[in-house]
């Protein structure tokens, strides 16, 4: 098997490649933004517009996939232990056995993605501030700036902990050049601020052309006070202000009514869909389809077929009798007709997720410009319905959010639980609606609860075998610093067995 690395390459060097994004993506354009010179770069609202939109480029990182199925947005589903994955990838299969260790390329190319986008975002906050041009403008853009460094730096203190926390540029004689960890209670106040900058800095409350937007400010924000009100910090104040936050996002975004529309082209960045990292042939192209169906079947034009995640039998069946998600080509699928071939059905003997099956690239050139989801409505509905719980119990306002999800998937509605049993109820919904999301294992290290899904019911998660039986240890509950940054940078220690 051979997989085409140049074919999905994607260049992370600063302004090499400039998104434009507008609507459903048709305005994306390439320009040679080289020569970079910090001093002069920034002297005009385009050049700043242009330099904001390059951050969002490190989002990118996430889906980014090679030859034997490793990709972050793999290695961070697998920690949750609901999935299988390729042989041949050892770094995938030792993460599902937690035998994995520091030098796993998938720590190193997270850390230093998000730290390179970080460092534009302190450049931009910095630089743009002078600019001559309409304020509003201007506080757009560093509204999304904000955003991004905060979005940046959450994925980093859940990920690993206590991590270098950096607000500033840095130079080569500066002290951050090679920075201590700081404390994830700094970092996470420092996340909270940057979004509630965001949030007053006038942006849409809605954007259908992939840029930040006020939801996905309060979508962000909610979520942040979520995790901090459990593990570690276990600030249960925060349950409130989650349920506050997210509160007008509900009024703002409605449901899709076919499951299809979140992985197709022309539903991007709408309706659902809060915050997406945004694709285009012939701009930015990603793996995600071949990522995600099943080794070696011959499904869809693609060159590659790589199965590096697929869903566990169990967890398939988990989900409750009649479950619309459950069933062919919803949430997941198990045949599809051969390439070039309609009339013979490939039959998997496996269930793949059928929700990241790229439809447009399968029947086309096998060229994936599907968009990935970071932040969508069912999430804000169950921070929403989890956090009201955890301060006055179930509501009808938390009953109907949660409700809602369960109608389009055409489930009764939950009544009558107590405040335990639908806490027990929001989190398998999570589990079954944000399936293989990237949530399921942050929703692991912030409740230290693992989802049983043979006993269907919520263990502690570093004594409860999971499906595959194995039994996650308690130094998965953060990634290891990656070792070349600890060689590189004598400040910094490694996290608890990890050494």
């Amino acid at each position: 098997m051979k997989f085409n690395l140049k074919k999905y390459r994607i260049s992370y060097s600063l302004l090499i490649l400039t998104i434009v994004l507008g609507s459903c993506n048709k305005d994306l354009v390439e320009k040679n933004k080289g020569n970079f010179v910090k001093s002069t770069y920034f002297t005009s609202p385009s050049q700043a517009r242009t330099f904001v939109n390059g951050i969002y480029q490190k989002l990118y990182m996430f889906q980014n996939g090679d030859a034997y199925g490793e990709s972050p947005f793999i290695t961070i589903e697998l920690f949750a232990g609901h999935a299988t994955s390729l042989g041949q990838s050892v770094n995938n299969g030792n993460v599902i056995k937690n035998v994995t260790d520091a030098v796993n390329p998938g720590f190193e190319t997270v850390w230093s993605n998000s730290y390179t986008a970080i460092s534009n975002a302190n450049i931009a906050l910095e630089s743009i501030a002078p600019i001559v041009m309409p304020d509003a403008d201007k506080k757009k853009l560093l509204g999304e700036a904000y955003f991004l460094r905060a979005f940046f730096y959450y994925h980093l203190v859940r990920l690993y902990g206590d991590v270098p926390l950096i607000t500033t540029p840095v130079t080569i004689s500066s002290p951050d050049l090679y920075p201590s960890r700081t404390a994830a209670a700094a970092v996470y106040d420092q996340i909270i601020s940057d979004l509630k900058a965001a949030e007053t800095s006038g942006l849409p409350d809605k954007d259908e052309t992939g840029h930040v937007s006020l939801g996905a400010v309060r979508t962000l924000l909610a979520s942040v006070y979520l995790t901090t009100a459990g593990f570690p910090l276990n600030k249960t104040e925060n349950y409130a202000l989650a349920a506050a936050e997210v509160a007008p996002v509900l009024t703002s975004y409605s449901l899709f009514t076919d499951y299809a529309f979140l992985h197709d082209n022309a539903h991007k960045n709408q309706t659902e869909l809060i915050f997406q990292s945004n694709y285009l042939v012939g701009v930015a192209t990603n793996a995600i389809p071949q990522l995600t169906i099943p080794f070696n079947l011959l499904v869809g034009a693609y060159g590659d077929h790589l199965g590096a995640m697929i869903p566990t039998d169990a967890f398939f069946k988990s989900y409750e009798a009649g479950d619309l998600r459950t069933e062919e080509r919803q949430f997941y699928f198990s045949s599809y007709p051969k390439d070039k071939d309609p009339g013979t059905i490939i039959q998997f003997g496996e269930h793949a997720l059928y929700k990241y099956f790229h439809v447009e690239s399968a029947l086309g050139s096998g060229i994936s410009d599907e968009n990935w989801t970071f932040l969508r409505l069912p999430e804000a509905m169950l921070i929403y319905a989890e956090a009201t719980n955890e301060v006055s119990g179930p509501t009808q306002a938390s009953y109907d959010q949660i409700n809602l999800i369960r109608t389009r998937a055409h489930l009764d509605p939950l009544k009558n639980l107590t405040k335990d049993q639908f806490r027990i109820a929001i989190w398998k919904e999570r589990y079954h609606e944000l399936a293989y999301e990237n949530k399921a294992y942050f929703d692991i290290q912030r409740t230290h609860k693992i989802y049983d899904v043979i006993n269907n019911t919520f263990g502690d998660a570093t004594t409860t075998k999971n499906e595959q039986n194995v039994t996650m240890k308690a130094q998965y509950y953060l990634w290891p610093i990656p070792q070349r940054e600890i060689s590189t940078n004598t400040k910094l220690t490694q996290n608890p067995d990890w050494n």
